[in-house]
């Protein structure tokens, strides 16, 4: 009965079958191209069938929808092998047309160079530019402007207020591990936190909820110590691990909140559900808290629980705005220029493709 219907429903078969190494990837991989069946929409679909060979040895290895004509390969395809394509159409009720042409062998290579890239090779070019511009001239001494961060102008305040109260300063550098971008701007913070300590001589405290970090956490402490000319006053305790569950941690670092009272509380890092806890805590116990990460979903705890809120960006850049060190300030300067350009060419490209003109949303297809 089957092959009664076959032979009543005859559907034109795909044709024209090219296949070619597909551009500007790195390999393992071959485009196909056909001309759709005149039948297309009485089709479900094509099947792309594939071999190393040209007359025998096919398999099905993919399906492509109705109407389109191209499909990208990238079942197991070794590069510098031939492989043969040919297609075929299907229906709904799995009938099919017959096969169509098979294509010459396609081979897939690797490229050196993505040709579509080119934009991001100039705007990598430029960028590197200003940036050698901006730290050259802060090597020259000259000043450059970095806005004002309100939550670590306070810092020195903030451990100069724990020293005239005779009580500790705790620095919580997040949950997270040192692959955490937050907690790498973290650490940078904590060493010139730790300086301004060791200055004042007062107590630091640093519960850390992950073992490498803890490592890292005591070496750069250390190493403010004795940048401030005071490796005398550095207490290896001060800085130590805890637990890296994420809701013993918390406990136990509220538990040290409540007996030894710090006067002021440094959460900066990456933090989750035990942000609010924390900052709660240190609240109900009449401390000066500054808060920093870059989790959009914490941020409105800290906003609510501490005196200053350092908010995503800004704790990247605390490391700069701390040091003045010439090349972390002209970078800095660099990323807010190429910003800048950045919104620039989109403003320009809404404005222009609004008139029909795409030339620089084009550009920005990068």
């Amino acid at each position: 009965m089957e092959i009664i219907l076959s032979l009543l429903l005859s559907f034109a078969a795909p044709s024209n079958v090219r296949a070619y190494d597909t551009p500007n990837d790195a390999g393992s991989s071959i485009t196909i191209e056909w001309k759709i069946s005149a039948d297309d929409s009485l089709l479900q679909g094509y099947e792309i069938w594939r071999s190393e060979l040209p007359d025998t040895g096919f398999s099905m290895i993919g399906y492509a929808g109705r109407g389109m004509s191209r499909y990208r390969d990238l079942r197991e395809i070794k590069n510098g092998r031939e492989y043969y394509y040919k297609i075929r159409g299907r229906t709904r009720e799995l009938f099919h047309t017959d096969f169509s042409n098979t294509s010459l062998p396609a081979i897939a290579s690797y490229q050196w160079f993505n040709r579509n890239k080119v934009n991001t090779l100039f705007a990598v070019v430029i960028f590197m530019g200003i940036l050698f511009y901006f730290v050259s001239t802060a090597k020259k001494g000259k000043s450059l402007f970095i806005r004002k961060i309100t939550g670590l102008d306070a810092l020195d305040e903030a451990v100069g207020r724990a020293t005239e109260m005779g009580r500790p300063v705790m620095y919580v550098p997040g949950l997270s591990t040192m692959s955490d971008v937050a907690t790498i701007a973290s650490i940078n913070i904590l060493q010139r936190v730790s300086k301004k300590i060791a200055e004042y001589d007062t107590r630091l405290i640093v519960p850390i909820a992950d073992a490498i970090v803890y490592m890292v956490a005591r070496q750069v402490t250390k190493e403010g110590y004795m940048e401030a000319g005071r490796p005398d006053s550095y207490n290896e305790d001060s800085v130590f691990f805890v637990t890296d569950s994420q809701f013993a941690y918390a406990a136990a670092v509220s538990g040290i909140m409540i007996r030894e009272k710090p006067a002021t509380n440094l959460f900066l890092g990456m933090f989750w559900a035990e942000s609010l806890l924390l900052a709660e805590t240190g609240n109900m116990t009449g401390a000066v808290q500054i808060a920093g990460t870059d989790s959009v979903t914490q941020l409105p705890f800290f906003v609510t629980a501490c005196d200053y809120t350092i908010i995503g960006e800004e704790l990247y850049a605390a490391s700069a705005y701390l040091s003045k060190e010439p090349i972390l300030t002209g970078s800095i300067k660099a990323q807010d220029l190429g910003k800048l350009i950045i919104l620039i060419l989109i403003v320009l490209g809404i404005l222009t493709g609004i008139f029909g003109f795409n030339f620089f949303s084009t550009m920005l297809n990068v």
